[in-house]
């Protein structure tokens, strides 16, 4: 029965489909294709030499349809829809905790404020050790189990075990699960007295009221100029890059416009609802910053509005529209091209298929081009001027107007170890922990951390001895020369424990030198030579 079920609604989907394309005129052809395809999945279900899966079986059929197509257009059955979408929404259903795996125990990094367990009384260093009654400790316990433990309809109900620091007896909580926000904005703060910080890691449907609401608290502090970081940042909704990028703009400047084969020309143009349209502005990207992302920084550079700093971004000028199936699944299909108001397409080539598509990252590395621009090799036919005579480029990703090389000389190797053992993210967490009451009462505040907490000798003999037990020891000859990389990123993960993730970017980006760059570039005169408008 299942099989007919499955069959049935291939034939419908496809019947109603190539019905509505055979009015273009192209009816016989439509006509043939679909029969072929029909007849293919027949001949498979009464032919084959062992049963077949129908539903895996057309599923198989449409990703592999889109794979010829182009690298972005996808197939999402119903369950990785929704696990693909959660980002993006910008929240999911669950107990609302932040944790890490310690030593194969579920720890609690902290509660998110206002969810389900910090109303019950989940604290920070909570361990959890039962769900639901049943063991949840061990070397089985991966981030997978977590989710599917923990995560679940709004409404339902978890029981939790929990070993706490202090309490000798095992503690037991009810959580009623609800949804819980997923942050699209990382950190904001002030740079300098008047220099604001905005670092954002995707374009979702909340990332406009977490942008203004960022925005003005940075305004009432002073801020005149602003960097905004889209390190990283792989995009999401076109929508919502257009709105965050109108934010800079005067009235009826050109943001982007799309076409496609089924797509006629759209211009997407700016409004008069700008809340920055005066003040410095620096754009950070990377080689991870994407789509969206680029969308930005191509309206920013094209009209002079601010400088890009950083590195070629990943270069997706493709937009894509989601197309739902009769049985909750769906298809993102590339429609259209997006491009920058000067006319730039900057979706890289992928005529050599999917998979040399995505090794061109790795092959940026080994040609040189993330140490030096002089290794990245574009065409003339690809320049373009713009009104303040800054030569830009398309086809491949935004170039920034200043290049900061990958620096690939401050992690040390035993950084590198501590790293990928998770011998580092756990030390932060239980050296937190061990002295959270001592640490609250010396820094009632970020900024007095930030200015006087200081990772000496005392921290770092303690580090090298909890990362034996992950098997990381330090090499005795460079003993005694000074990590700095690594003791800002102990002071940071030690900040993330005791206030947020936004406490570890804002001690993070201290030693980074696009941010360092940025704040160098608005206090010179670069913006007055380049003819930025601001």
């Amino acid at each position: 029965m299942k099989r007919n079920k499955v069959f049935f609604s291939w034939f419908f989907v496809l019947t109603f489909l190539f019905s509505s394309l055979s009015l273009t005129g192209q009816k016989t052809e439509i006509d043939e294709n679909h029969l072929k395809l029909i007849r293919a999945i027949q001949y498979i279900n009464l032919g084959y030499i062992e049963p077949v899966d129908d539903e895996k079986l057309v599923e198989d059929a449409i990703r592999g349809m889109l794979k010829e197509l182009d690298p972005h257009s996808v197939y999402y059955s119903k369950e990785e829809l929704k696990e693909a979408n959660e980002p993006l929404i910008g929240s999911f259903e669950g107990i609302g905790v932040q944790f890490n795996l310690i030593r194969d125990t579920i720890v609690v990094i902290s509660p998110i404020p206002g969810g389900p367990s910090e109303k019950v009384g989940i604290m920070p260093g909570d361990r959890i050790i039962t769900i639901d009654g049943e063991n949840s400790t061990g070397s089985s316990i991966n981030n997978r189990y977590v989710q599917d433990k923990l995560r679940g309809e709004k409404g339902s109900k978890v029981d939790v075990g929990i070993v706490r620091r202090g309490v000798s007896e095992t503690l037991d909580f009810t959580i009623t699960r609800d949804e819980i926000p997923i942050n699209s904005l990382d950190a904001a703060f002030m740079a300098t007295p008047e220099i604001g910080y905005i670092k954002l890691n995707r374009f979702a449907r909340t990332t406009m009221e977490e942008f203004r609401e960022a925005f003005n608290e940075l305004r009432d502090e002073g801020m005149q100029n602003l960097i905004l970081d889209l390190n990283y940042n792989s995009g999401g909704f076109l929508d919502v890059a257009i709105d965050l990028t109108d934010q800079f703009f005067e009235r009826n400047k050109m943001i982007t416009y799309v076409k496609g084969h089924s797509t006629p020309k759209q211009d997407f143009k700016s409004t008069s609802r700008g809340n920055f349209k005066d003040g410095k502005l620096v754009v950070l990207v990377n080689e991870g910053s994407a789509s969206a992302s680029e969308i930005l920084a191509g309206a920013v550079q094209d009209w002079d509005r601010g400088i890009i700093v950083g590195r070629r971004t990943f270069g997706k000028g493709l937009v894509q529209r989601p197309f739902e199936l009769p049985d909750g699944s769906a298809i993102r299909l590339t429609t259209a091209r997006y491009y920058t108001p000067s006319g730039r397409s900057i979706q890289k080539p992928y005529d050599e298929g999917i998979d040399q598509y995505y090794k061109e990252l790795a092959e940026r590395f080994e040609s040189g081009e993330l140490l030096d621009p002089d290794k990245i090799t574009l065409p003339d036919s690809l320049k373009y001027q713009t009104e303040g005579d800054r030569v830009v480029y398309g086809g491949g990703g935004i170039m920034p107007d200043f290049f900061i090389p990958l620096d690939t000389n401050r992690v040390s190797d035993y950084f590198s170890k501590l790293q990928r053992s998770g011998a580092l993210n756990s030390f932060g967490f239980e050296y937190t922990n061990s002295n959270r009451e001592k640490l609250s009462e010396e820094y009632p505040d970020l900024q007095s951390f930030i200015d006087d907490f200081v990772v000496d000798d005392k921290v770092m003999k303690e580090l090298e001895e909890y990362a034996k037990a992950y098997n990381v020891e330090i090499d005795p000859e460079k003993k005694e020369k000074q990590d700095i990389y690594l003791e800002n990123q102990i002071k940071a993960h030690i900040a993330r424990n005791l206030w947020d993730f936004s406490a570890y970017i804002q001690i993070s980006v201290q030693l980074d030198e696009s941010f360092k760059r940025a704040i160098e570039l608005m206090q010179d005169d670069t913006f007055s030579e380049l003819s930025i408008k601001y």
